[in-house]
């Protein structure tokens, strides 16, 4: 496999495969050296994967960014009772859309991944929790799944000496985004209502049926295959120090040709959307997103910023999910953000009281913000409310929930103020930002 590795370069590596003819198949996926990583992994000893894992510096690609293989270190001294891994693909943020076209254009990568991870800790019986509207998705790793049950890739007595025994289960979810949160997901996949658990224990203790359990995101378990087939070393001469290896950067928005860029860690803003085209002719950058829609927005300022986790954090927002989401200056703030709050409200699962009752007071006053209608003291307001969620909330939904408040107020307060007696409507047209203009009845659409 060639990649490019200086930053500003793409380098393609999960996405290797997109293109090819029927790349999600089997078939396909051995043809261009599948599960070679997978026969390594069964001639190593389980501590080696680990120290691996670790020696690549690899970072969790869901949002946090923990390293990946000093999680799996966590788990207890095995006392031969079950263990499981658990796949987090409840991808639902607004903006983030990253793992479901892996899924879909390479599953097998992820289950390569899957089958290594699982060597690596001991377990038996992994599962893969997806958003349940993805039916073509739920279908394709479904049918990736059989595909390695009939080659015997995994099953009972596997590997050299025949100690290798695996059955990967896919778990349609019902939806919701709380499920994102890796308690509240185990929680669903045990037949309860998502709702996030009191941690500790914390999952590597006692996770899923109250055993040791390894919650990872689809893109760090996808990654680990590059790693066994090409060393540690291949892997951090990508990226930055801190921030090692190559990355999905989802850019969408008011660029012209928005997509998935596959890259090292540490491009810029300004290079990813040169690389799409740039923004939309005869407009200008006014904000965007690092991280999806729960992270601190950026302006221009912070367009030749590394991306990285470091960088990012310094810089007061996050990394998340490498959701760019890219606006020009046809767009409202308000609507923007209040979209946002709408989702987030609708998303509570209403365990505690300051996520549950905040994010519905947050929605009126931002709601009434965009109709023009606002009251005098509202912009406070807001920052009052979004003051009594960040960090009270029983997780961190009530904090994505607040932040776009807090930072959307930081960057354009004189759009929220002009709320109090302008609509938004009438600020910022929406046929302006539109990035597709209404097709009309004279045009054929009925």
């Amino acid at each position: 496999m060639t990649v490019v590795t200086p930053a500003g370069k793409l380098t393609p590596v999960l996405s290797d495969s997109w293109d090819k003819e029927q790349g999600y198949s089997l078939e396909s996926y051995r043809r261009n050296g599948g599960y070679q990583g997978l026969d390594k992994a069964l001639r190593m000893e389980r501590s080696e994967i680990v120290d691996l894992v670790k020696a690549s510096g690899l970072r969790g690609r869901g949002g946090a960014g923990f390293p990946t293989g000093l999680k799996w270190s966590f788990l207890p001294p095995d006392d031969g009772k079950p263990r499981y891994l658990v796949v987090n693909a409840d991808e639902s943020e607004p903006g983030t859309c990253k793992d479901i076209p892996t899924m879909m254009g390479n599953p097998h990568v992820l289950l390569e991944g899957i089958a290594i991870t699982s060597r690596a800790i001991r377990c038996e019986h992994a599962f893969i929790y997806l958003r349940g509207e993805v039916v073509h998705v739920y279908r394709r790793l479904l049918n990736a799944v059989r595909e390695l049950e009939e080659a015997g890739i995994i099953g009972e007595g596997l590997g050299p000496n025949g100690d290798f025994n695996l059955k990967i289960t896919v778990h349609a979810g019902a939806g919701a985004y709380i499920c994102g949160e890796e308690t509240a997901l185990l929680d669903s996949l045990e037949g309860m209502r998502g709702h996030p658990r009191l941690k500790p224990p914390f999952p590597a203790v006692a996770g899923l049926y109250a055993r040791p359990t390894v919650v990872n995101n689809v893109e760090s378990i996808a990654s680990v295959v590059g790693i066994l087939n090409h060393g540690a070393e291949w892997f951090g001469a990508m990226g930055t120090e801190k921030s090692k290896g190559h990355g999905l950067f989802s850019v969408s928005g008011h660029v012209k040709h928005p997509g998935q860029f596959e890259a090292p860690f540490g491009i810029t803003m300004r290079e990813l959307i040169e690389m799409a085209g740039g923004i939309r002719e005869g407009h200008q950058l006014k904000f965007w997103t690092p991280g999806g829609s729960s992270t601190p927005i950026f302006t221009a300022e912070q367009l030749d910023m590394p991306l990285d986790y470091d960088s990012c954090s310094q810089a007061g927002s996050m990394l998340g999910t490498r959701a760019l989401q890219v606006f020009d200056e046809t767009t409202s703030v308000v609507r923007v953000i209040t979209r946002w709050t709408e989702f987030y409200q609708h998303e509570s699962c209403g365990k505690c009281t300051p996520c549950r009752e905040g994010t519905y007071w947050l929605k009126q006053v931002m709601l009434r913000l965009e109709a023009g209608q606002g009251q005098e003291g509202d912009v406070d307001l807001l920052l009052d409310i979004a003051n009594n969620i960040a960090g009270r909330s029983f997780c961190a939904l009530g904090d994505a929930a607040a932040t776009p408040i807090k930072s959307g107020i930081e960057h354009f307060r004189e759009e929220f103020e002009a709320g109090l007696t302008t609509p938004a409507r009438e600020l910022f047209p929406y046929e302006a930002s539109a990035v597709f203009a209404r097709a009309t009845q004279k045009e054929g659409v009925r």
